[in-house]
């Protein structure tokens, strides 16, 4: 008989796109071919990330598009405390997610994040299900800063954060007190004390959480898995064409580090304005001196075309800032808007180089895996996750984070340097199938199990 295994995600792709969602929809689908565990998947539902709250009055749950392992979990009414990570009314724990997971009875809950949903969900888990083992997967570091997780001061907007006390998380938020910082601390590792295991997909991220209190043996390295998808086919064949389309696929968010990405074109719109004055005056002069001597052909100029969505939720002044570079840069920016996923291989195959320009630290970027999927080396931040995934001159180019001008002149870079697309292309690594994947946490889920049934 199959076990019940439950994964618990903070919102569903279907509703906004996300890098973290759409792994665990993928894993949820994946799992659902095991021989030895059933799946059922749980996503909050309603604000703040879609305007539709409950649409069944008596029942914060939902069946998602017909599925009747998949739920929406809404709580409408409840507030959410963003600093502690938890929900004012407990009895949207003590008696709603308690009866449903009477329900569904899982003997594995695998948490793949607990933002607008609360940290109590876990010791609510260990409640109603106490031999029910608890894995939980760190897609970024919220539960370490307060400020959306990104560990870039807000002293110094840009600048990145490396270790969190209360002293320098008051430092950031004058308003908050050190003592409370403190407490949100303790707060959070108590309710982390009840997790089996944690799961981290980069060794950066692991290192950070061990440095934050997470016992050694309670964490491991794991890569997100990824199913194959349909690519169209490819046109490495066209070796005379200049590489020199560039994407950008994520969050129109400032953590994300788009505005750096719309700097940097805007500095090369400029650059070919003064080359176009530069190289008029120049030839003028060689008519006269060298009239013989042929002419260059004009270079191709890069182009970026930009696929993301999530913009309404920055600030007033981001997206002034953001229309306004957009706007700047329009001769060499195409936007696009969101995409559905099930595109993105017709939407890659458009563009030779993906760009993950963010500003903090970031974890294991999905878009770089989906990249090198597609044979399509990656530009990145120089930090992080990003820098581990992302070998310089091997399957991809770093940069300075946070600067234009040395973006813009990476991109110049992979335009003007000939042969280097098709080595960067030649060094992309085989990205961790989504079945060994699903092997390898299938043999976490029974080991686990296994130990639960030997503490009884």
């Amino acid at each position: 008989m199959k076990k019940n295994i439950l994964y618990v995600c903070h919102n569903h792709p279907s509703v906004r796109p996300g890098g973290a969602e759409a792994y665990a929809l993928e894993l949820y689908k994946a799992m659902q071919h095991s021989s030895e565990f059933e799946p059922f998947f749980l996503a909050k539902g309603g604000p703040p990330m879609s305007r539709a709250g409950s649409q069944h009055p008596g029942t914060p749950f939902a069946p998602i598009d017909g599925d009747s392992h998949a739920y929406f979990f809404y709580t409408d009414g409840y507030e959410f405390d963003w600093l502690y990570g938890t929900m004012g009314g407990k009895d949207i724990y003590t008696r709603h997610f308690d009866r449903f997971l009477r329900d569904i009875q899982p003997d594995v809950v695998h948490v793949q994040h607990t933002l607008h949903l609360g940290y109590d969900l876990l010791r609510q888990i260990k409640t109603t299900l106490p031999n029910a083992v608890i894995v939980y997967t760190l897609h970024e570091l919220l539960p370490i800063c307060h400020r959306q997780g990104q560990m870039v001061r807000t002293v110094n907007n840009e600048e990145l954060c490396d270790r969190e006390s209360p002293r320098r998380c008051h430092e950031c938020f004058p308003s908050i007190s050190p003592q409370t910082f403190f407490m949100r601390k303790r707060f959070v590792q108590s309710h982390f004390s009840l997790v089996d295991l944690f799961i981290a997909p980069s060794r950066f991220l692991l290192e950070r959480y061990l440095g934050w209190g997470i016992p050694q043996e309670k964490i491991r390295f794991e890569e997100y898995g990824r199913s194959s998808m349909l690519q169209e086919q490819d046109d490495t064949d066209e070796a005379n064409r200049p590489r020199n389309r560039f994407g950008f696929f994520g969050q129109l968010t400032p953590f994300k580090g788009v505005h750096i990405l719309l700097e940097a074109m805007d500095l090369l719109v400029k650059d070919r304005a003064k080359s176009l004055v530069h190289s008029s005056k120049r030839s003028q002069w060689d008519v006269w001196s060298e009239p013989e001597a042929p002419s260059e052909p004009p270079q191709e100029e890069p182009h970026l075309w930009l696929h993301g969505a999530n913009l309404d939720f920055t600030s007033s002044g981001f997206q002034n800032q953001f229309n306004q570079l957009l706007e700047n840069a329009s001769d060499y920016v195409t936007m696009v808007g969101r995409y559905d996923h099930k595109n993105l291989p017709r939407l890659m195959k458009r563009v030779d180089w993906v760009v993950v320009p963010s500003i903090w630290w970031e974890n294991s970027p999905l878009v770089i895996q989906e990249a090198f999927m597609h044979g399509r080396p990656v530009i990145c931040s120089d930090i992080g996750g990003m820098a581990e995934k992302v070998t310089h001159g091997v399957n991809g180019l770093h940069f300075r984070v946070g600067d234009p001008e040395s973006l813009a002149l990476t991109i110049r870079q992979a335009t003007d340097t000939h042969g280097l697309w098709e080595k960067l292309r030649y060094g992309i690594p085989q990205i961790y199938p989504m079945d060994d994947h699903i092997r390898e946490l299938t043999g976490i889920y029974r080991t686990l199990s296994s130990q639960s049934l030997q503490t009884r």
